[in-house]
């Protein structure tokens, strides 16, 4: 990862509250495929303030959530207080080796160094273990949301992109589910202002990009004097097996 890179994503920080107001969750069927059978202890790499460890937590699942970023683990402890929530990276993962049945990185592969990151998560997987990486994307089919997309970036589909993790992992297969997630007008301004890219643009810039957005959810027609939104996602799953 570049120094750019890196910290743009350690930068969500400085926007956790709005982070955990604007981003959606992800669907039950998605999280089911990505978790093994059997499995009882899972770790939630790149936990954020929560999004999917809150679901596997409801799973009845023993979890436990890391993150490079105090204020987002911060903000995941106030709503799961039994939780562990760790400080640590992909690439040093503060657990002992074959720890855990299943890991599952929600919107956060991206950040890792591809290959170290396979490695440390290989080390703390119990043999046969399940890899499983989840991204939401918003579908842009719908007219507002291509608006949109040309306000603040495209998504980039990991499915187009091939993300394949690097061994030991073997078995990669792919799925994707298509939901519609529903929000307030202030829940998508909230979900612009947390993305990376918006944080770490200087002043002007990031005051434009929300002026922008606002004047879409005024007078697109599809969302002029709407009190709630339909935003569409497909949510992208991969998953592999610890030879």
């Amino acid at each position: 990862m570049s120094r750019s890179d890196r910290q743009r994503s350690l930068s969500f920080g400085e926007e956790a509250a709005a982070y955990e107001r604007g981003r959606p969750s992800y669907p039950p069927e998605a999280i089911d495929w990505l978790l093994p059978t059997g499995a009882q202890r899972v770790l939630d790499l790149g936990a954020g303030t929560g999004k999917l460890t809150v679901r596997l937590v409801e799973r009845g699942l023993d979890v436990v959530a890391v993150d490079p970023i105090a204020e987002m683990l911060e903000v995941l402890s106030r709503s799961l207080p039994d939780t562990p929530a760790l400080l640590g990276t992909a690439e040093e993962i503060p657990l002992p080796d074959d720890s855990v049945d299943a890991v599952v990185v929600a919107q956060a592969w991206h950040w890792f160094d591809p290959q170290r990151a396979a490695d440390e998560i290989a080390r703390v997987l119990r043999p046969g273990g399940r890899l499983g990486l989840v991204w939401n994307i918003r579908d842009e089919r719908l007219g507002w949301v291509k608006d949109l997309g040309n306000i603040i970036g495209h998504e980039h589909d990991p499915l187009n992109d091939e993300v394949t993790p690097a061994a030991p992992f073997t078995d990669v297969q792919r799925s994707q589910v298509e939901w519609t997630n529903y929000l307030t007008p202030q829940a998508l301004i909230d979900l612009v202002a947390s993305r990376s890219y918006c944080i770490t643009s200087p002043a002007e810039v990031r005051t434009r990009t929300l002026e922008r957005v606002r004047e879409l959810l005024a007078t697109h027609p599809a969302l002029a004097n709407s009190t709630g939104l339909a935003l569409p996602y497909i949510t992208v799953g991969i998953r592999a097996t610890l030879r």
